[in-house]
């Protein structure tokens, strides 16, 4: 199960902790000089909330022990795979971070895997907000696509067959592109252990 974030408003249109980023963002975004940090428990937000303001915590010893992770960044894009199946029937997609809104779903695909999936999704993005001129982040939870990303190579050990040939043409057309253009949105790792689960996945663990 994934680790709860935690948000602590000091100054912002409402005060405390949240359990959300959507609504920490509410109280703060847009709020002149709003004060807030994210926690990675509830007892670490709890004893922050005591504090004044974000100021006198952070020049507390408090911390030095208190676990503080800036939340993701909110103008920013995440992408994830599902698979029914190693291999088995492969779905990815791309959405807003903040928002929510889907950006674009591909699938299903049968004979696939969840790592060709993640590769196809970041390929995918960064195509799409290429072509938008969106040089916005993507966020990812797979350290294995953001390593083929680098390579420029899909670096499978799936074997092509005749059911998964359209998803082997797709990974053609991915390289391709990662040799032919070059792109300024930073991949970042979605930290999955202090935001919860990415906000593009299927919710299917």
């Amino acid at each position: 199960m994934s680790k709860k974030t935690f948000y602590v408003v000091w100054k912002g249109r409402k005060t405390g902790i949240f359990d959300s980023w959507q609504d920490c963002e509410a109280a703060v975004i847009g709020f002149p000089n709003a004060e807030f940090l994210s926690f990675g428990n509830l007892k670490a937000a709890q004893a922050a909330l005591r504090f004044p303001s974000r100021k006198s915590f952070q020049a507390s010893r408090f911390t030095q022990s208190a676990l503080v992770v800036p939340p993701p960044i909110a103008d920013s894009y995440c992408v994830d795979a599902a698979c029914s199946g190693n291999p088995g029937l492969l779905e990815y997609r791309c959405v807003h971070t903040t928002s929510g809104k889907e950006l674009f779903y591909q699938g299903p695909f049968e004979n696939g895997t969840n790592n060709i999936g993640e590769f196809l999704a970041i390929v995918h993005a960064l195509a799409l907000l290429k072509k938008k001129g969106i040089t916005s982040p993507i966020y990812t939870d797979s350290e294995i696509a953001l390593q083929w990303i680098k390579d420029k190579k899909c670096k499978t050990k799936l074997k092509k067959d005749d059911r998964n040939a359209p998803l082997f043409d797709l990974i053609d057309r991915a390289e391709m592109w990662l040799n032919e253009n070059s792109f300024e949105n930073p991949l970042l790792k979605w930290d999955t252990e202090n935001w919860g689960q990415i906000p593009a996945d299927f919710g299917r663990k």
